[in-house]
């Protein structure tokens, strides 16, 4: 059985916890969480590990981001912390960055005060990072917290999505948690220092180029199993689905081969590509809905959940912002199609 086909298989009944270990653990198994990415060739490899994830499973892969992105940090930020036994003890990592409003999280004497909400992972992720001063870019720090000895109030009451539910994003309360159950991590404006901060956007376009992916599997199985795709219609949407999972992973190919280029030209076509990969989803989506039709809309078939995960994970933070960056650097000459 393939690793896709595995993370497919994990019973869907498991609660999230169980769930991710067993998804964790198949991943560890063939490499899905080597967050190496210092070339070109190790920018795409990763992305394509990252499709690879968001394709077995939506969810699954904005949790592996958000280890990666944490796993990069560590290594980048304090590389005498001995991360890889941490990792090879089966620890789970996130990045908690987003502030509870009127409470942010910061530091008052030895311990904690505040909260983060959007805290994915919250139910299951061993050692995130947390951000204090997160509106403060020069003074934001960064602390990697032990939940086990921290014990924190989870309050999981907040996240009722119609989709990521398996991604236990919620709101955690961190008053009082002393400093001491936690390791700095590099020191203040390092988390949103740049070209990195705003690169690994690439990471959730990754995930979501897999999303489409799944897409065009969940219709190509769903056509063949009902003997449709010879319908000419549904040939034509099969094909137009093909064209688009395919342009996604051309995107962030694209994308990768300027890694360790100039930073301007990387973050403008990172920027161009979360457009772009929002557009492709959102027409591959229409596509599938419209292929399958009500079946797909059933909690049982396997389209329903990347459906409505992928609707809730495009939604990410500043799409207008980025948009603008991308038009900004094509208007100024910085980008190039084809180069």
């Amino acid at each position: 059985m393939t690793p896709l086909a595995a993370i497919r298989a994990i019973d869907p009944a498991l609660p999230p916890r169980e769930w991710m270990a067993a998804a964790f653990a198949i991943a560890r198994s063939v490499g899905l969480d080597d967050a190496t990415c210092a070339s070109p060739g190790e920018a795409r490899a990763l992305m394509r590990r990252m499709a690879a994830a968001g394709r077995a499973d939506v969810a699954f892969g904005r949790i592996l981001d958000g280890h990666v992105n944490a796993v990069q940090l560590v290594r980048r930020y304090a590389p005498a912390f001995a991360i890889d036994a941490l990792l090879a003890n089966g620890a789970i990592l996130g990045v908690w960055n987003s502030d509870l409003p009127g409470d942010g999280l910061r530091h008052e004497g030895g311990a904690f005060a505040g909260a983060k909400n959007f805290a994915s992972g919250a139910g299951f992720v061993t050692h995130p990072i947390v951000t204090t001063d997160a509106n403060d870019p020069a003074g934001t720090r960064m602390w990697l917290l032990d939940m086990a000895a921290a014990d924190p109030e989870i309050d999981r009451d907040w996240w009722h999505p119609i989709g990521m539910v398996r991604s236990e994003t919620h709101i955690v309360h961190l008053g009082g948690v002393p400093l001491a159950t936690a390791h700095a991590i590099g020191g203040p404006g390092d988390y949103q220092r740049q070209p990195d901060f705003s690169a690994g956007a690439l990471r959730f376009v990754a995930v979501q180029a897999g999303a489409v992916h799944a897409l065009f599997d969940h219709v190509r199985d769903h056509l063949n199993a009902g003997n449709r795709a010879a319908h000419p219609q549904q040939a034509h949407r099969l094909a137009r689905l093909f064209v688009l999972a395919d342009a996604g992973y051309a995107l962030i190919d694209g994308v990768a081969a300027h890694w360790t280029g100039d930073d301007d030209v990387l973050l403008a076509r990172v920027a161009a590509a979360r457009g772009a990969l929002e557009d492709i989803a959102t027409e591959a989506m229409a596509l599938a809905q419209s292929a399958v039709g009500v079946q797909g809309m059933l909690r049982t078939h396997p389209l329903a959940r990347t459906l409505t995960d992928l609707t809730v994970y495009l939604r990410q933070p500043n799409p207008d912002g980025a948009r603008s960056q991308a038009g900004a650097a094509a208007a100024a000459g910085r980008i190039e199609p084809g180069a």
